[in-house]
């Protein structure tokens, strides 16, 4: 069982830094023990322009049966044989997918003390399974893999190369190539991918599965399109187990909104609201107004929560006193969008060390958003299930807990003034709800209760003076306690 990990470089990035996200020197082969045999890891090509690591497994198929403690014994002779004479040494399947998990625990999480801003940037990779079993052929490969960013080549593998008349067999030879993923978001793809390909475990699966799927499937799984399969299938079509793990993706599903729909919708608001004048697109009074509340607020470390396409990242990469910025979204789309759009891979050093983009859940607390000075939430809580909020704001106030968050979100009093929004109509598909003033103050109010800040409110936009603005804003301030008068004349 082999499966081998490709990367180039420049001196400056040299591709032996590998070698380092992957815990594992480069100099030396390694095996590792394990309860069905010995994992190898050897390096047959390692220098600055170009390394390969290669995981190959050498399974004991006695001692996987012994491990089965004879599962699967009794009944025709040839059961019992298939459980010594099978795929399982050769082909890629659940046992290669542990392996990784276990060899490579650190890189799959995104660790590396070593080479911490490597880590977490997308790099050139090319992955290679020579026999890898796919129930459901070469099509359900590309299904599989090509809406995660990868480029798929699944070569059929003939069943008998001097008979070509019997055809293929169910195995293909799997090549995989991106430039636009890091090193732990692959491993998690080929740990949840293998199994389910394979479609079978060659060990007991328990309710504690469930959480191994959601925490490699984390920023991908919910929104696959292949979604029920991979679940159905990862969790050995156990229906109680899957409908289990399928009820909390549902949970945690952050709405990917388009952006360029809610711009679009924002300016044919504007343009019916303010006919005297061409007016400022009221995406782009969102974008002033929060640059405005984060220079007021001294902040210079930034994080753009469910940033999109990256317009309001451009917009503070502007700004020299932002010496930090990072853009989390879940979508792996929109961040290979918001990266073409910042045209990172042509950005100076300086520039690119400012900037960092990041796929993530926001339904998930994440180390990595620690110790920043603020966070924008910016037209996003609407595309929350109303369930999943108290997910979202202990993650943002009760574990990243920036000095400064700043979250905005329409004003759903302000949709009577918008001619071409029919009547009950929330301002985009996607949106769970809209709020009134009254109720998005008190929601604000009750989460800077609970997390220890202060609120102020903004309004965006042309501010009706009976439907108020078409966009609110709320300024949560750690620390800092005030009267609901007080913060909101501080804030106006």
């Amino acid at each position: 069982m082999f499966l081998t990990i490709t990367t180039t470089g420049t001196p400056e990035r040299p591709a032996t830094d590998l070698g380092f996200l992957l815990h594992k020197h480069p100099g030396r082969a390694q095996g590792f023990s394990t309860s069905y045999g010995t994992a190898h890891v050897l390096y047959p090509e390692a220098d600055d322009r170009r390394c390969t690591a290669a995981l190959l497994l050498e399974v004991d198929p006695v001692a996987l049966v012994r491990r089965g403690k004879g599962k699967g014994r009794g009944g025709a002779p040839d059961a019992a044989l298939a459980q010594y004479v099978n795929d399982r040494p050769y082909a890629a399947s659940s046992l290669l997918a542990v392996a990784l998990s276990s060899v490579f625990s650190s890189a799959m999480r995104g660790v590396c003390d070593a080479r911490p801003q490597r880590a977490r940037q997308p790099m050139p990779l090319r992955i290679e399974v020579p026999a890898l079993p796919a129930r459901g052929g070469p099509d359900l490969v590309r299904r599989l893999f090509e809406p995660l960013g990868w480029t798929v080549t699944a070569q059929p593998v003939a069943l008998d190369t001097e008979f070509p008349e019997w055809g293929d067999s169910r195995y293909v030879g799997l090549v995989l190539e991106s430039g636009a993923l890091t090193l732990a978001e692959a491993l998690r793809h080929l740990y949840v991918l293998l199994p389910v390909l394979d479609d079978g475990k060659h060990y007991w699966v328990s309710s504690d599965e469930v959480d191994k799927l959601l925490r490699a499937g984390e920023g991908w799984l919910a929104g696959h399109p292949e979604q029920k399969l991979i679940t159905s299938r990862y969790l050995a079509r156990r229906w109680s187990l899957t409908r289990q793990a399928m009820e909390r993706l549902e949970l945690v599903r952050l709405a990917e909104a388009d952006d360029s729909e809610v711009e679009d919708i924002d300016n044919a608001v504007e343009a019916e609201s303010e006919t005297e004048q061409k007016p400022t697109p009221l995406a782009v009074r969102r974008r002033e107004a929060i640059v405005a509340a984060l220079k007021e607020s001294g902040a210079a470390r930034v994080l753009d929560l469910g940033c999109g396409q990256g317009q309001l990242v451009q917009e503070l990469l502007k700004d020299a006193r932002f010496t930090e910025i990072v853009g989390v979204d879940v979508s792996m789309r929109a961040l290979t969008i918001a990266s073409r759009r910042l045209r990172l891979d042509r950005m100076g050093e300086r520039q690119a060390g400012r900037v960092e983009l990041l796929q993530g859940s926001l339904a998930y607390t994440d180390n990595r958003l620690k110790g920043y000075d603020a966070a924008v939430l910016s037209e996003v809580i609407e595309h929350l299930d109303l369930p999943r909020l108290p997910a979202l704001e202990y993650a943002v106030f009760g574990s990243a807990r920036p000095r400064t968050v700043l979250v905005t979100t329409p004003n759903v009093e302000y949709n009577v003034r918008w001619e071409s929004l029919p009547a009950g109509h929330v301002r985009h598909g996607d949106h769970r709800f809209e709020w009134t003033r009254e109720e998005f103050r008190a929601w604000a109010h009750a989460v800077a209760e609970r997390h220890g800040y202060g609120v102020g409110f903004v309004p965006v936009g042309p501010d009706d003076p009976e439907v108020g603005p078409p966009t609110q804003m709320a300024v949560f301030e750690l620390g800092t306690v005030g009267s609901r008068t007080e913060k909101e004349a501080k804030a106006s």
